[in-house]
């Protein structure tokens, strides 16, 4: 018994080490002033794992929490001054079609699930394009920039779900992260 335990175990470190995981996730920090009320503050921290199967393909999944005035769809549907707690799923697959010594060029297909607490569930399908610029051999900075695809949002006990489907390249979509490769 013992001597299949250490093999497994052997077998493992192996697979690990010859694996091409990354960890990382973006945070973020602000404040939100809304008409007369008082500054809220708000944050997110969204951790992230993934697997590079090759250098072209990869599968994630990134876990966040995000605590605030959050990005609702129907603005007129809530309060303003109401502090938001959201919790998102967001399992993707990446294609990198630009992979150079110092930067990858690549877009992530995915689905985010948010669950805003007291308020209702958004789901998301789409491409999110990005650049990796490689500060050495096992760390990156990331950059998500825009969103393409379909966004919609249930309010809780409303049932008046709004859908969207387009282009969000704002200013206001832009999301920064550091990976750590395995």
């Amino acid at each position: 018994m013992k001597k299949i335990v250490m093999t497994m175990a052997a077998a493992l470190v192996a697979v690990s080490m010859s694996a091409q995981v990354y960890v990382g996730g973006s945070l973020g920090i602000g404040s939100v002033k809304n008409g007369n009320a008082d500054a809220e503050t708000v944050f997110k921290i969204i951790p992230e794992i993934g697997y590079n199967v090759s250098d072209e393909l990869a599968f994630g999944v990134a876990l966040g929490y995000e605590k605030g005035n959050c990005d609702l769809m129907t603005e007129n549907n809530f309060s303003a001054n109401k502090d938001t707690k959201v919790f998102q799923v967001s399992p993707y697959v990446r294609y990198t079609f630009l992979n150079t010594n110092l930067v990858n060029v690549f877009v992530d297909g995915g689905v985010d699930f948010k669950s805003y607490k007291d308020q209702g569930t958004g789901l998301n399908f789409g491409l999110k394009p990005g650049v990796a610029l490689k500060m050495s051999e096992k760390l990156s900075f990331v950059t998500h920039v825009g969103f393409v695809g379909y966004k919609s949002f249930n309010p809780k006990g409303d049932g008046d779900t709004s859908n969207k489907v387009g282009v969000d390249l704002n200013g206001t979509n832009i999301n920064f992260g550091l990976y750590y490769n395995f």
